[in-house]
């Protein structure tokens, strides 16, 4: 196991430059082709076959051991998001209006870096391992498309998942059996009123206070009817209403998110939702409609597996390397659909700048995230461990 992180440390030069240059021509979506290019030409002559769809730019590389055994898949994703960026940072993005806020150049450097050390031990890989480059994970469902392009199919025996985490102790790797990551659904509410002159309310009917109350209402809606046992959380996070100062506008309309952990809150809280905005509109002598827009589905990762990773990153890494998270994180993942099909885990890895104060940094989708790239050689020999470990032994190892 030790060997696997001193080949990822040689390696660790070659994954900062691809991390950087990945970081310098960000892109988003589903369609990453500059970084598919750039994921190739790092392991171009490798033992590896080679599958894309025709749903998006990803790749799925297969590395073939010397035993026809079990499969399993490690994951690495790849799109940036739609924001600016403002590290200062030397190899900053050179794209107006996107930047990688979420670590997936990392994630790409890593796979690459776990790809080339498999590679170099081939012959004694007990099965087969598939390297999973995935675009489109920012809310554009990368992970289900690939996988109805029947990109992983046959489905593999395990999937792993490694995701930075810049607010974290430096090197320490997290994770939990069961719900890890919340389900995230959009909800949109157009409360429609009857516009009119601001200076004579009383001939109107203003949407603007009705969507105030509706927001109210869902504070108080969550925090009364849904069981802290099985959390969700509700946000408006934007406003859309009126032209000008003196004119009562006819619509309103509210944007949110919607975070569940479990299938029956996630139903439970949109019906409750939708009946709440259009009462509060009906009290107010208007109407209020309400759309959902289904996202990724629960994070949910297998306790074999967990333990399993447990095992693996403590044997790699050492007994004080690996953290049991007490508790879910509301965040979401198309790694989710993923794990619905096949037992695995997504673990997170600590990228805050050794001796920093990791309470201090700033968080994933921070205009101003930054990583320790030394992490990534961690980051890299995990998933061998994890690949070479499953194929030997199973969870159960």
């Amino acid at each position: 196991m030790t060997t696997l992180l001193a080949d990822a440390q040689t390696l660790l030069p070659d994954l900062v430059a691809l991390r950087r240059a990945i970081h310098q021509e960000p892109e988003l979506g589903l369609h990453n082709p500059k970084t598919a290019a750039r994921i190739r030409a790092a392991l171009a002559g490798l033992p590896l076959e080679w599958r894309e769809g025709p749903s998006t730019s990803g790749l799925v590389a297969t590395l073939r051991g010397g035993a026809n055994g079990r499969t399993v898949l490690l994951r690495g994703d790849s799109d940036a998001l739609p924001m600016q960026e403002d590290t200062g940072l030397p190899f900053a993005s050179q794209t107006p209006g996107a930047m990688h806020a979420c670590g997936h150049d990392s994630h790409v450097a890593m796979l690459v870096g776990a790809a080339r050390i498999l590679c170099a031990r081939r012959d004694q890989l007990a099965g087969t391992v598939q390297f999973m480059f995935q675009p489109g994970e920012e809310g554009h469902h990368g992970a289900r498309f690939m996988l109805e392009d029947g990109l992983i199919d046959p489905l593999p025996d395990a999937a792993f998942a490694l995701h930075v985490m810049p607010n974290a102790p430096h090197g320490l790797v997290s994770g939990r059996a069961g719900p890890l990551l919340a389900s995230a659904d959009k909800i949109r509410v157009i409360v429609k009123g009857a516009g009119g002159h601001a200076s004579m309310p009383h001939d109107a009917i203003d949407p603007i206070p009705i969507a105030c109350a509706i927001v109210m209402g869902i504070q108080q809606l969550v925090t009364r009817t849904v069981s802290i046992a099985d959390p969700a959380v509700v946000t408006i996070g934007q406003i859309q209403a009126g032209s000008t100062d003196n004119v009562i506008p006819e619509t309103a309309m509210l944007f949110g998110t919607i975070r569940t952990l479990s299938p029956r809150t996630r139903t439970e809280i949109q019906a409750n939702l939708r009946r709440l905005a259009e009462n509060i509109a009906a009290a107010h002598g208007a109407t209020a409609s309400v759309e959902f827009t289904q996202g990724f589905p629960v994070t949910v990762c297998n306790a074999d597996a967990v333990a399993f990773g447990e095992r693996t990153v403590k044997g790699l890494l050492g007994e004080d390397a690996w953290v049991t998270l007490g508790s879910p994180i509301m965040g979401a993942e198309d790694f989710a659909y993923v794990l619905e099909k096949v037992p695995g885990a997504m673990f997170f890895l600590g990228a805050s700048h050794e001796g920093s104060d990791w309470r201090q940094c700033c968080a994933l989708h921070s205009n101003r995230m930054v990583l320790d790239e030394a992490v990534m050689a961690r980051g890299a020999a995990v998933h061998a461990a994890l690949a070479t470990r499953f194929l030997a032994e199973g969870f159960a190892g």
